[in-house]
């Protein structure tokens, strides 16, 4: 039977739009001039005095009364095992001479004897032990069937999680599961009641826009800040899908996981982390965005993981000088450093030093949107890429594979050294020998502190397997790619440089004619 929604859902929180502008009056004077002076001022006019209207600033009352009961501490009991076997051991304070020589009113006899009747033995030969860990972050509910959202860092490794409303009720909460990349968690709990709940933003949140944060910090709950937000797209080098909106609303420990809300009431990103020198705030926040949350969540919510498609590569930025040693016309997209041994793109048409410019028609701003285009589709989908390779475009299709976990991330092994004659290029600022292994290349033996090479982060050890395109066995194949660039007038050489396990493009510039 059709159901009035309004009605049937009376604890949802509609949108509230805060308004406090005034208009600003201005006092006329004497007809004429319009202006008061001591010979035209009559009496009614000197009495009437001038006066601007008050103006309310932004309220933001109604709106935190109407969200808050959503929002939630979230408190984590855990165990850590103290490492001892092999590292430092606790003292026993009470064979000390100086322990038993204290008097048996001296504050310091009670602080060891507390210290050690809380912490124990852990000596040696107790092996490793097993401390009790709290901790405590905030939360929000987004069903009324007790669907919470939280941080991953919140509630990992959690043996107990509660939750507790602002009316003080507390609930047993279940990991329904956790993104580490994302750093995103999805708890349960139930209750004998619908309980009250806030709804995702449908819109990007804007630089300059009002938000006010709601969460749990130090300890104290329903803790409400404001402040506008600062900036969107922010990479902090947290994980490969970093996208977070910075706002300036003062968040400390204790908000991760927490909302923020536009003055709608619509949660337009989880607070996640700060920027804190000092570890207090500094008005420099950062929180997950809602449309990444809400399909990260969802996911969750259906299969308790979240699976992303994968390339089986490793992706680098395209700067304006990889960018020009390629005949780009501008830096865009991401170019291949190395393929995986194991990975879809093993046996694929693609190759390293390709740039790939889109994906299934959407455009590729960076290595970081590249990554974050792969991750939103599934395993076993059809990526289409646009590919630039040697001045000319090509399109090649390949079914993604399932992402592993870090530690099954294929390492390529290093070049082990091998001696060699020397060879000095000017030009690079670089000094190279053979690598001397089947796998080619030129070890880098000597750096010129003020040269190219040393500009462009290259370093002793780091080895140049290809140049301009071109496999490179011996230095005489680089100076002929040095060359082959030079006649074709680009303004810089690129070289596919391996250090250690790690592969990486490097445009060199090569000096004006």
């Amino acid at each position: 039977m059709p159901h009035n929604h309004r009605a049937t859902e009376p604890r949802r929180f509609r949108s509230v739009l805060m308004a406090g502008t005034a208009a600003l009056a201005i006092a006329g004077g004497a007809a004429g001039t319009g202006l008061l002076t001591p010979d035209n001022a009559s009496a009614e006019n000197v009495s009437a005095k001038v006066q601007a209207p008050a103006v309310n600033p932004f309220d933001f009352a109604d709106l935190v009364e109407q969200v808050s009961p959503a929002v939630v501490s979230v408190e984590v009991e855990g165990h850590s095992a103290d490492m001892v076997r092999g590292g430092p051991s606790m003292p026993d304070f009470r064979s000390m001479p100086e322990f038993k020589d204290l008097p048996d009113n001296s504050p310091f006899r009670k602080f060891f004897r507390d210290f050690e009747d809380q912490f124990g033995d852990r000596g040696p030969s107790r092996g490793p032990q097993s401390r009790p860990t709290m901790g405590q972050g905030s939360g929000f509910i987004i069903s009324g069937d007790g669907y919470v959202v939280t941080n991953n860092h919140v509630s990992d490794e959690a043996d107990k999680i509660t939750v507790r409303m602002t009316n003080g009720k507390e609930y047993d909460a279940k990991l329904i599961g956790s993104d580490s990349k994302t750093d995103l968690a999805l708890l349960k709990i139930e209750a004998d009641e619908d309980l009250p709940y806030v709804e995702f933003a449908s819109d990007d949140a804007r630089v300059g826009q009002w938000v006010v944060a709601v969460g749990n910090p130090f300890g104290l709950r329903g803790t409400v800040t404001a402040g506008i937000v600062s900036a969107d797209g922010r990479d902090i080098g947290s994980g490969p899908y970093d996208d977070f909106i910075q706002i300036d609303a003062p968040v400390n420990r204790g908000n991760s996981g927490g909302p923020t809300f536009n003055i709608e009431g619509k949660v337009i990103g989880v607070n996640t982390a700060i920027f804190s020198p000092s570890g207090g705030n500094v008005g420099i926040a950062f929180a997950i965005p809602a449309d990444i949350a809400q399909s990260v969540i969802s996911e969750l919510k259906e299969t308790g993981t979240v699976s992303r498609g994968w390339l089986g590569v490793q992706i680098q930025p395209v700067n304006e000088d990889i960018a020009e040693s390629l005949g780009l016309d501008k830096p865009s997209g991401a170019i291949i450093a190395s393929i995986l041994d194991s990975g879809p793109a093993r046996n694929s048409d693609i190759k390293a030093g390709d740039v790939i410019l889109s994906v299934n028609g959407k455009t590729v701003e960076d290595a970081r949107d590249l990554a974050r285009k792969i991750g939103d589709l599934d395993p076993k989908d059809d990526a289409k890429l646009e590919i630039w390779r040697d001045g000319d475009i090509e399109n090649v299709t390949i079914v993604l594979g399932a992402q592993p976990s870090e530690n099954q991330q294929v390492a390529m092994a290093p070049a082990e050294e091998m001696p060699g004659a020397d060879v000095r290029n000017e030009q690079l600022g670089l000094v190279f020998a053979p690598a001397g292994d089947d796998s080619g290349g030129v070890r880098i033996t000597e750096v010129d502190p003020d040269g190219e090479g040393a500009r462009k982060g290259l370093s002793e050890g780091d080895v140049i397997v290809e140049a301009g395109g071109q496999d490179i066995k011996n230095p005489d194949d680089l100076s002929k790619a040095v060359a082959r660039a030079e006649e074709k007038g680009r303004k810089a050489v690129l070289l596919k440089v391996k250090s250690g396990d790690n592969e990486r493009f490097v445009a060199l510039s090569l000096p004006k004619a």
